[in-house]
């Protein structure tokens, strides 16, 4: 069901993610790089639900904190390979 999806729909703009005074556009950047690694980590079979609440749930996790501004890239890429492989076993928990 992801190929029914792109991956274009969920990236952010730099208006988008509020007053980071004056880092927005390197906030839009981390976070649009973010939810790439996290969709290539999205199996192929995810439905539309799970990859929306995965992928809208990185910003809800980021929103407002400096460490997307402050973390080095391997500590946010790390963490959201950890965030989607927690939500898919969650979700598949829920599933049985």
């Amino acid at each position: 069901m992801k190929d029914w999806l792109n991956v274009q729909d969920y990236l952010f703009a730099i208006d988008q993610v509020g007053d980071w005074e004056g880092q927005e556009e390197t906030v839009a950047e981390n976070l649009n790089e973010l939810i790439h690694i996290a969709w290539q980590t999205l199996p192929e079979e995810s439905d539309a639900e799970t990859i929306d609440r995965i992928i809208e749930g990185i910003w809800e996790h980021l929103r407002g904190d400096t460490a997307i501004l402050d973390a080095e890239n391997e500590e946010l890429i790390d963490w959201v390979l950890h965030y989607v492989a927690h939500q898919l076993e969650n979700n598949l928990d829920e599933e049985i």
